[in-house]
């Protein structure tokens, strides 16, 4: 065999032997990007949305890191909610969305109790605040 075809065929074994590990790589980062979505998905979507202005049962949660608690306007907060004197970072976020009623007793986001894991409130967070900036 000459030393050529040897090259080329050295060439493809390496490139067929490094293919699967690419493909891995490339198909696990959207898998990791989207965790934060998937959370948001589960615990939050069925009451709020990240479009402006699109208040449904819950406010949209667009901009929602850095804005004053009840402040939207055309949504009507509970009264505990508007005089909470919050601004929504992310040590208030991650306290709320953990338990809701020792943040802010008397609000309207019944029946959800909040969400234990620290993972998924800091995967949460992370996508509020890539996803819905002003």
């Amino acid at each position: 065999m000459s030393s050529g075809i040897i090259a080329v065929s050295l060439a493809v074994a390496i490139l067929a032997a490094a293919q699967p590990s690419i493909a891995q790589e490339s198909s696990e980062k959207p898998a990791v990007a989207d965790e934060g979505q998937l959370a948001f998905n589960n615990a939050c979507r069925t009451c709020h949305t990240l479009r402006e202005g699109d208040n449904r049962l819950g406010p949209t949660l667009h901009g929602i890191v850095g804005r004053k608690a009840g402040s939207l306007p055309n949504f009507v907060y509970s009264s505990a909610m508007k005089g909470a004197g919050l601004v929504w970072d992310k040590a208030t976020l991650d306290r709320f969305i953990a338990n809701p009623d020792q943040v802010v007793s008397g609000h309207k986001m019944q029946p959800y109790g909040g969400i234990a894991s620290a993972d998924d409130r800091a995967r949460i967070i992370a996508f509020l605040e890539t996803r819905s900036r002003n």
